[in-house]
């Protein structure tokens, strides 16, 4: 087992780790709104996400970071700054629970040998403040791929208000098998080219490696389950790495901890020993028995499709071979996916971003509809479940009372055309408008 420390990640924690315990901090804050500060946002819609309709005309009432009421009209006290943004449907700030703030196109696997930790930390900032533009107020980075814990500290300068992004969940590296998913098993060995992950092989290793993440900061883990994706005929495959009681063990630690399981999860059985374990998502899901079905309706534990992710690999497959390989993965996915709908699997949106560019993801939200949902099964996917996922619930997904002033606005109304979402022309974030 190994377990990668950064030098860079280990000196900016330890200098939030100071600001903490009281030290003044060695910045202001610009991104920060103050408590007493009073918004109210008018447009011609709002989007009732409980209610799955949309009320007109919106007004939402924002008192420092929260929201204090929204509705058809809502009170405007005295001083309030009032934005009138017209023909427009307000929203809660769209999630999305997959993404990689450390990835950018390109050669993913080489990204790890030729940057540095700290060339990756500045592209992550960069990844965030576009993301965050482009309406996505919230977020779960599923892994640094190669950069370890250094994803905290971008994390801790967005909570502090030192830099534009969104609310972050974040896990350290991705947790995998010597030798598995993300390894760095295409190199000569002797040159000793890292791997993109932490490496556990049973169960005391697992429980290990998540407490170190853990010290170092991580939000909560990501377990590779299956690798590597083959097609074999016209059946999918992916081999699974970890046991059911071994994801059991996991899950167990991270309650412990107050935290859950997110995992990279292809096919059966890892997605049945998942889904046995009670992880919080099952990310990929391409392939889920009926008896995997079942049990994630019985656990309300949500499949996370990242349709775009392989849309945009089948489209830049280098071979035409490789592109008939990609596009073969991509349809059994869409053919399951719609299996998965009939049957009430839950869902929610995440892009598995990086790989394309950041700020763009909001295509991820089409091709669900694209391929079987409607655009409110979509955005209730997206803000319920995606809320659950990030144990942001109460919190974040619906325009409420108490909840923070996490909103955007988009053109039309997205009920009708869920490719509004792709146009956002107003953000919000925790009471601080980022874009106007």
């Amino acid at each position: 087992m190994t377990i990668r420390s950064f030098a860079l990640s280990a000196l900016v924690l330890a200098l939030l780790s100071s600001a903490a315990l009281g030290q003044d901090a060695p910045y202001s804050a610009p991104y920060l709104v103050k408590a007493d500060h009073a918004v109210v946002l008018r447009a011609a819609r709002l989007l009732d996400v409980a209610g799955g309709k949309i009320v007109s005309p919106g007004e939402i009432l924002v008192q420092g970071d929260r929201i204090a009421q929204a509705g058809t009209s809502v009170q405007h006290p005295a001083g309030a700054e009032v934005i009138d943004l017209g023909n427009a449907t307000l929203m809660p700030g769209l999630i999305d629970a997959h993404v990689h703030l450390f990835l950018h196109p390109g050669a993913e696997d080489m990204q790890t040998v030729e940057e540095s930790v700290p060339q990756r930390v500045i592209y992550a900032q960069l990844a965030a403040r576009d993301d965050l533009m482009a309406g996505f107020t919230a977020e779960r980075d599923m892994g640094t791929e190669g950069a370890g814990s250094a994803s905290t500290a971008v994390r801790d300068s967005i909570n502090r208000g030192l830099i534009p992004g969104p609310r972050m969940r974040m896990s350290a590296n991705a947790i995998s098998i010597l030798g598995g998913h993300e390894d760095a098993n295409r190199f000569n060995p002797a040159a000793h080219v890292p791997g993109n992950a932490d490496y556990a092989n049973n169960t005391d290793e697992l429980i290990e490696v998540m407490r170190q993440q853990h010290k170092e900061g991580a939000d909560f883990f990501k377990i590779y389950e299956t690798g590597t994706d083959s097609m074999q005929g016209s059946e999918f495959h992916s081999p699974y790495q970890y046991t059911e009681s071994e994801l059991k063990a996991a899950v167990d630690e991270a309650v412990r901890l107050g935290t859950n399981v997110g995992v990279h999860d292809q096919a059966e059985p890892g997605t049945l020993f998942a889904a046995e374990a009670g992880v919080a998502s099952i990310d990929h899901a391409a392939q889920l028995s009926d008896k995997t079905m079942q049990l994630m309706k019985d656990k309300h534990i949500p499949a996370v499709p990242t349709f775009q992710v392989m849309e945009f690999f089948a489209g830049i497959a280098p071979t035409p071979q490789a592109a008939a390989r990609e596009r073969a993965m991509l349809d059994y996915k869409i053919r399951e996916f719609k299996r998965q709908l009939a049957a009430g699997v839950p869902f929610a949106v995440g892009s598995d971003v990086g790989p394309f560019a950041h700020g763009t993801q909001g295509r991820e939200f089409e091709l669900m509809v694209k391929y079987g949902m409607t655009p409110v099964q979509v955005l209730e996917a997206d803000y319920l479940n995606g809320a659950q996922i990030l144990r942001w619930q109460g919190q974040i997904g619906e325009l409420k009372p108490g909840y923070y002033a996490d909103i955007v606005a988009v053109p039309g109304n997205p009920l009708d055309d869920i490719t509004a979402v792709e146009h956002v022309s107003f953000v919000m974030k925790g009471g601080y408008v980022f874009k106007r």
